[in-house]
C-alpha cells in the first residue's frame, strides 16, 4: 500500500492506493496519527485507488474520525470510493457514520 499526503490552507487530503487489511492499516494509522498529532483536524481520505479495505482499516478511519470530531475540531470524510468499497463501507453500517463524496473536489468543500 502506497500512502501519499497533501497539505491545504484548511484540510488534508491522504490518499491511499491498494489493500487495506490487518498488515497495512497500522502504516494508515500513523499517518493519520502525525496529521492529528500536528493538530491538522480536517481530513479528506481519497479511496479512488483502494482495492480492499478490511475490519482493521475501517477501525483506523473511525479512531481518526473520532479524533478529528473531538471538540468539534474537524472531521474526516471519505471521497471516491470504488463500488466494491461503497457496498462494504453500507454492510458495516458505516455509511451513516462517515460523509462520503463521490468527487474529491466535494469532499473537500465540505470540511
Amino acid at each position: 500500500m502506497e500512502i501519499t499526503t497533501e497539505q491545504f490552507k484548511r484540510v488534508d487530503v491522504v490518499k491511499a492506493s491498494g489493500r487495506i487489511d490487518s498488515s497495512t492499516a497500522p502504516q494508515l494509522a500513523e499517518v493519520l496519527k502525525q496529521l492529528t498529532d500536528g493538530r491538522r483536524f480536517r481530513i479528506v481520505f481519497d479511496m479512488s485507488e483502494v482495492e480492499f479495505l478490511s475490519s482493521a482499516g475501517l477501525r483506523v478511519l473511525l479512531d481518526t474520525q473520532r479524533t478529528c470530531r473531538q471538540y468539534k475540531r474537524g472531521d474526516l470524510v471519505l471521497a471516491t470510493p470504488a463500488e466494491g468499497i461503497k457496498r462494504t463501507l453500507e454492510l458495516a453500517g458505516f455509511n451513516t457514520l462517515f460523509n462520503v463524496y463521490d468527487t474529491l473536489l466535494d469532499a473537500v468543500g465540505s470540511v
